[in-house]
């Protein structure tokens, strides 16, 4: 008795049926639906109608089954798709956030290289210059050292020129030779 539905036609009214709206379950050409006329203040004949699902019906809750079905799958892949693009995103954020303290890890580690070579190069130069400092002075005292036996032979020279003078008059005035002329031959 549930299957069956009852309906109220106007017998007197000369308007059209119309159809009551049908659920998304229903479909919209079964004869099956509700038919409401206007309301009158004459007789009113009440018919029985058999409202049994068939074939096509049961075909249309399997698509509208298959749809939702369809539907939550996409739902699903969809939030598998914006958690896996999440994940990656997560993934490069922690890399570039390690990438990033490597780099800086690796710039602050450059700079107390360079820090310590460019001490080492300006102790490097101190020393340079005090090296080049003490060969200067070197050279220096070397000059002054060839100066002085410069002066010692020049003023060994000149005595011994001063010797040879007096000789040579002392010869002259006494008439003697020398014992040796030019040390190598005998006289």
């Amino acid at each position: 008795m549930a299957d069956k539905e009852t309906k109220k036609i106007d017998t007197t009214s000369s308007a059209e049926p119309t159809a009551a709206p049908t659920s998304a379950a229903e479909p919209a050409n079964t004869a099956a639906a509700p038919i409401t006329a206007e309301k009158s203040s004459e007789t009113k004949a009440v018919a029985v109608v058999d409202k049994k699902p068939d074939a096509e019906t049961k075909i249309q809750l399997s698509d509208r089954d298959i749809a939702l079905a369809h539907v939550e799958q996409e739902k699903r892949l969809s939030f598998i798709k914006a958690w896996e693009e999440s994940e990656k995103t997560k993934a490069q954020n922690k890399a570039q956030k390690k990438l990033a303290s490597l780099d800086s890890w690796e710039n602050t580690k450059k700079a107390s290289v360079e820090a310590k070579l460019r001490e080492i190069e300006e102790e490097l130069d101190k020393k340079k210059a005090e090296y080049a400092e003490k060969m200067k002075n070197m050279v220096a005292q070397i000059h002054k050292q060839a100066e002085e036996k410069r002066a010692m032979v020049q003023a060994r020279r000149s005595e011994d020129i001063l010797q040879i003078d007096e000789k040579a008059a002392k010869y002259r005035a006494t008439g003697y030779a020398p014992k040796k002329f030019l040390g190598c031959f005998p006289q």
